[in-house]
């Protein structure tokens, strides 16, 4: 149990599903198949995940955060309203 439990593989990938999720929390403050998720399927996670993946767990590389701040959905938050001039 205990090997299964600290195989490299099986972190890396667990890992790299909770960062995927974590970013949607984080940055966008809802679950990944809640509007305004267009097709409501999990599909952008699973871009995300793939494109993760594609650069070995390296989300710098894969500019997933980059992507995730300069959204329009991240920039629209209430939290992000008008700046006020001192």
């Amino acid at each position: 149990m205990r090997a299964v439990a600290e195989d490299q593989d099986l972190q890396s990938a667990e890992f790299n599903r909770a960062f995927v999720l974590m970013q949607y929390y984080g940055y966008l403050r809802r679950n990944p198949n809640d509007p305004p998720e267009p097709t409501l399927d999990y599909s952008g996670y699973d871009f995300w995940l793939q494109k993760l993946i594609q650069f070995n767990g390296d989300y710098n590389q894969a500019e997933m955060v980059k992507a995730f701040i300069t959204s329009l959905e991240y920039r629209g938050r209430p939290d992000f309203g008008p700046v006020l001039k001192s």
